[in-house]
């Protein structure tokens, strides 16, 4: 081994590994937070807890899940700070439209990307719970995975389908609308050039959250597709696949791809859905980098 060498000589790309692994970290400790919350009701429903079998943690410890969670974002924003400044590592916020870039000179700064990028982790986990529920709205409560799923969600399942499209995408632009003035003061972005240019900017910023629906989408009718020729065993999560595979279907049942006793449907619909999202990425960074209009 080397004597001389340095971290500043190793390669920055683990970290954005590690950051991606921690980001889950956090979001399975938040998840069990809320199971607990939500109490006997959720467990009988298959929640994490129930469905890895792990033995449901005592009501009284239930916050424990959240100062692990607390805990995990302050830790891990030090190590951020001096591991990965001397890694030349820069860590990126993915917005879906756009990146914002976060230098690890500064513990104030790694503090921030720490907190930001768990919350967009929780956003996206958040917004394809959204979309279960939407897709799988006709969906009865006998099902365990969808009874999860409305669980979860808790006061934001009853709202209209319109309301769950639009509500993230209002959001998000609202956000970005009044973050701007800050993200402009540290650097991570241009000023715009007039009140309309940052409203257009708001307005794909909004809309680039239904990319966050990409991985989602494509998995489960990847999922689906497979479940269709292959037996992938009983598990009931397989059948919850297959239902929801169906439902995102649905638009395209009118249309004859059947062949014989062969159906094309699942594979044409996953091609389809692929390039759907990728147009969909590459038009809305498009119209971003030529605003304004």
């Amino acid at each position: 081994m080397n004597p001389g060498l340095g971290l500043d000589t190793l390669d920055p790309l683990p970290m954005n590994r590690v950051d991606f692994m921690l980001n889950l970290a956090g979001l399975l400790l938040w998840l069990e937070w809320r199971a607990v919350r939500l109490g006997a009701p959720l467990a009988a429903a298959g929640s994490i807890s129930a469905v890895l079998k792990h033995a449901k943690p005592r009501a009284a410890r239930r916050w424990l899940h959240l100062a692990g969670l607390v805990a995990l974002l302050g830790i891990r924003c030090v190590f951020y700070w001096r591991v990965g400044s001397k890694l030349g590592w820069v860590p990126s916020l993915d917005l879906g439209t756009i990146t914002l870039p976060f230098n690890s000179v500064s513990l104030g700064r790694m503090a921030l990307y720490s907190v930001l990028s768990f919350g967009v982790v929780l956003a996206v986990c958040h917004l394809w719970l959204l979309l279960l529920s939407m897709v799988n709205r006709r969906v009865p409560d006998t099902d365990p995975w969808q009874r999860l799923v409305r669980q979860y969600l808790g006061r934001l399942e009853p709202w209209p389908v319109a309301v769950k499209l639009t509500a993230p995408i209002l959001l998000v632009g609202a956000l970005w609308w009044f973050a701007h003035a800050e993200l402009v003061r540290q650097g991570m972005t241009a000023a715009p050039g007039s009140a309309a240019h940052l409203a257009q900017q708001s307005l794909l910023v909004g809309l680039g959250t239904i990319l966050a629906w990409k991985y989602l989408v494509i998995g489960l009718l990847f999922l689906g597709l497979l479940n269709t020729y292959l037996y992938l065993g009983s598990w009931s999560v397989w059948a919850y696949v297959q239902t929801t595979s169906r439902n995102l279907l649905r638009p395209l049942h009118l249309i004859p791809l059947r062949l014989g006793r062969i159906d094309l449907l699942p594979a044409v619909g996953l091609g389809l859905a692929w390039l759907a999202f990728a147009y969909a990425e590459a038009g809305i960074s498009h119209l971003f980098g030529r605003l304004p209009l």
